[in-house]
This record gives structure tokens, C-alpha cells and sequence, in this order.
């Protein structure tokens, strides 16, 4: 017998189910888009020089200064959508009305113009890249982190959300690192074959953003659903910035929440960097990159395909625990054995595994500290919230690349040498071994004052009878 698609679904904490199958393949495509732009930022830096002949010093203060930038106005922004009217779909249009600009924005990243020298050139790259990053990105990630607090109440679909979305987002990944270099090269290696490549990634970007918005504006959220449907839907009051940050500081689920995402950011963008520099100058080939990170993408399918069940079985605290106290061990077992290629490659596997499911969760922690919010205060500050957890993401990267940078200089880093001296060794296993064991543990201990996953049921209950009472309904 068919299943009735309209039949009333609930999950084990009783929380209403509004996704279907469709639902999570259109939320996976505005992911892909975001990981399609963001991800590409990390190519520029080789076609500013190699391409634009951009010098390289002046390439690396442009990005830096966009990084600063670009860290604040995830906030901003966020602040500026809660203020905004349209109820739950007002998150859907932004993606709308960013669409065609962000296309645009993707082809004019390589169209610098490098005949008019360095200074203009240097002018464009930097306009161009707090267009796209600090700008119109942040006008769809902001409120696009938005949609898993508003579109559904089950803890369990948000989970599914998040696996979705982190598909979506290391696909992107994987599709810019691999397809980059071939593609540009087989269009002629020229800036004009960037230009092209852009425009590919231009029109997949805006399809990608479309097919998203379409399903969004005819989405069902949780204050859609049948019980709720003859009650009133009301604009939550805007917050004063001010406030809505101090509020946020006061949540320390959202603060454990924000250092989270900031101390995984910077882990990740010391192991995106620091490998090259292992395979290079302990194993002393640096070809040995591409063969880890393949064996590296096959323990992340699999950490993928097993990211739902961990975390339905364990729970997102305990997921969260295994997770940061297993990245710990493996990275502890290097500072004992450091220059074994087999136990580098097995302990990075591992590494590697374990912690997918934790990039499944970074919404549904933000989820669950805008509850938090809206049971405390009476204010959900969706936005705003999830537009300071950007800040914490991008701070993070920048330290991340600030703190490999600071090894490299206190190891005495020589790139002209044919072998590495002992102060560079020991600067390699400090940030590819040392700092990770460090940085998790720490981490550990943080989220063990994170009780919040217990307690949300009843406060959700409290926020709903205290709804009730007012004969409001979100």
C-alpha cells in the first residue's frame, strides 16, 4: 500500500516531521552553490599571481583585509534580517534576490584588470572579493543558516539538514580543488580561460541558488502545520543590535556554540594547509598529498554515509565528545610516532572519519542555542544569531592561517633548503600534531558544560504554552 504523503509524521521527542526527500535535495543544492562561491576564494590566491601577475606580497594584504572585513558583517547583516519583514519565508528571498548578483560576482573575480597595473588591479581584487564574500555570500549563508531553525522543530530532520548540507559543502570542496586546474588548463591556461570557468561556475550557481528558493517559497514550515494553522502568525519585535548581541553573550550555549565553530575552523584550516608542508619535508615528497587526500575523500564518503545513524545513536553531546576526544588520540598518536608515512596516513583517516559527523552538526547546535534564546528572552534571533556563529567561522580560518604561519617563522622555515633542519620539523609536528591535541581537548572540555540537549523538550513546551497563553503562534 502507498504511503499517504499527507499523512501527520512526528519523531521520538513528538516534535512534528515537515520535510520530505525533495525538501533535502533543495536545501543540499543552496549548500552547493554556497560551497561553490566560498571554496573558489581559495584559487585565488594562485590566479591573482600565476595568472593576473599580481605581486604576491600585496595579494596577501588585499585577502587579509578582506578577511577582516568580511568577519564583522556576518553580524551586521544578521542583525539587519531579523529587523526585515516576510515571516518565515523572508529567509528564502534573500537567496532570490542575491541569485543573479552572485552569478555576476562569480564571473567578475577573474576579470581583473591587469592592464591598467598593479594598484587598479589590486583596487579590483579587493573590491571584488568583500562583494563576494563579505556581501552578497553572507546575504544568502546568513539566512539560509536561518531556514534549519524555522523550517522544522524535530531535532531529527535538522540532524538530516545538517548531513545534507555538509555534503553539499565539502562536495563543493571537492569539485573546486579537482576540476579547477584541468578546466582552466584545457580552456588555454590564460585569464581568459579563468574568465570562462567562471562563467561555468556562474550559471551553475545561479541554477543551484533558483532550484533552492523555488522549493523554499512553497515550503512547509513548522508553523504551517495543521495544528497551528488557524492561528495567528506575527513578526517577532525586532531587537536593537546592542541588545541582540548582548543577549547572545549571555547564552552560553551560544557562546560554546561560537568557540566551537571557531576552534574547528581553526583546526581545519591548519590541516588544509599543513599537509603539503609534512609530505614535503618529513616524507620528503610532496606528491604524497594527492594520494592521502584520495584515500582521505574514501574515509570521508564513508564518515558521511554513517554520519545520520552515529548521531542517532549517540546523541549530539556524545557525538560531539567522540568526535573531539577521538580527532585528540589520533593526532596524539603522531607526537609519539612522527615520521611513520603508514601510521601519518592511518591516524589521518581516522581523523578524518571522525569528525564528519560533528560538520553535520554545526546547525543543529545553532538550532538549539536560537531555543534556548527564545525560551530565555522571548526572542529567537535566528539571524542575528547565526550570523555572529559566520564571524566565529571566518575568525577562525584567518587564526588558523595566522597560527601555521607563526610555527613556520619560530621553526626558522627555509623553502630554499634540501632538507629540513631539526627547528623545522619540530614546527611541523607543533602545528600539525601537537596543536590538534591541544586545540581538541580543549575543545572537550568546553562542551562539557553543554547540557543543553536534555533540557530543550521542556523548554520548547514552556515557549509553546507561553505562545498559547498569548494566542500567538511564530
Amino acid at each position: 500500500m502507498a504511503k499517504d504523503r499527507n499523512e501527520v509524521r512526528y519523531d521520538a521527542d513528538g516534535a512534528r516531521r515537515v520535510m520530505r526527500g525533495k525538501d533535502y535535495m533543495a536545501d543540499f543544492s543552496g549548500q552547493l552553490a554556497l560551497g561553490l562561491m566560498a571554496n573558489l576564494v581559495g584559487q585565488l590566491t594562485y590566479f591573482y599571481t600565476d595568472k593576473a601577475g599580481l605581486a604576491v606580497g600585496s595579494v596577501g594584504v588585499v585577502m587579509a583585509i578582506a578577511k577582516v572585513i568580511d568577519a564583522f558583517t556576518d553580524v551586521i547583516f544578521g542583525n539587519m534580517i531579523d529587523h526585515s519583514r516576510g515571516g518565515n519565508r523572508k529567509y528564502y528571498q534573500w537567496m532570490l534576490r542575491m541569485a543573479i548578483p552572485a552569478a555576476v560576482i562569480t564571473v567578475m573575480m577573474f576579470t581583473v584588470p591587469v592592464q591598467a597595473g598593479q594598484i587598479p588591479a589590486l583596487i579590483y581584487a579587493l573590491i571584488t572579493n568583500l562583494l563576494l564574500t563579505a556581501v552578497i555570500y553572507t546575504m544568502i549563508a546568513t539566512p539560509f543558516a536561518a531556514v534549519m531553525v524555522v523550517r522544522t522543530n524535530s531535532q531529527s530532520e535538522r540532524g538530516s539538514m545538517g548531513v545534507f548540507r555538509a555534503v553539499g559543502n565539502y562536495g563543493a570542496g571537492m569539485v573546486i580543488a579537482i576540476a579547477t586546474i584541468p578546466v582552466t588548463n584545457m580552456l588555454g591556461g590564460t585569464q581568459s580561460a579563468w574568465i570562462k570557468y567562471g562563467v561555468i561556475l556562474g550559471i551553475a550557481v545561479l541554477l543551484l541558488f533558483l532550484i533552492c528558493y523555488n522549493n523554499g517559497r512553497k515550503a512547509v514550515f513548522a508553523s504551517d502545520t495543521e495544528e497551528h494553522a488557524s492561528e495567528e502568525t506575527v513578526e517577532e519585535e525586532a531587537v536593537p543590535f546592542q541588545e541582540a548581541v548582548g543577549m547572545l553573550f549571555h547564552n552560553k550555549y551560544w557562546v560554546i556554540v561560537l568557540l566551537f565553530n571557531l576552534i574547528t575552523s581553526i583546526t581545519n584550516a591548519v590541516a588544509g594547509s599543513g599537509g603539503t608542508y609534512y609530505c614535503k619535508w618529513i616524507f620528503g615528497n610532496d606528491n604524497l598529498v594527492g594520494l592521502i587526500g584520495a584515500a582521505g575523500m574514501l574515509a570521508t564518503v564513508v564518515g558521511f554515509a554513517l554520519s545520520k545513524p552515529i548521531i542517532a545513536k549517540l546523541g549530539v553531546t556524545k557525538t560531539i565528545y567522540v568526535g573531539l576526544l577521538g580527532a585528540a588520540i589520533a593526532a596524539g598518536v603522531r607526537c609519539f610516532i612522527p615520521a611513520n608515512l603508514t601510521v601519518y596516513i592511518v591516524t589521518s583517516l581516522i581523523g578524518s572519519f571522525i569528525q564528519i559527523p560533528l560538520m553535520c552538526l554545526y546547525g543543529v547546535l545553532l538550532a538549539m542555542a536560537v531555543d534556548y534564546n527564545e525560551w530565555k528572552y522571548d526572542k529567537a534571533l535566528v539571524a542575528t544569531s547565526g550570523g555572529a556563529i559566520g564571524f566565529g567561522s571566518k575568525v577562525g580560518s584567518g587564526a588558523g592561517s595566522l597560527l601555521l604561519s607563526l610555527f613556520l617563522v619560530l621553526g626558522s622555515y627555509d623553502s630554499t633548503l634540501a632538507e629540513a633542519t631539526a627547528s623545522m620539523r619540530y614546527s611541523i609536528y607543533g602545528f600539525s600534531n601537537y596543536l590538534p591535541v591541544v586545540i581538541n581537548l580543549l575543545m572537550f572540555v568546553i562542551f562539557t558544560r553543554f547540557d543543553l540537549e536534555k533540557k530543550l523538550p521542556a523548554m520548547r513546551e514552556e515557549v509553546a504554552k507561553r505562545k498559547a497563553a498569548r494566542g500567538v503562534q511564530k
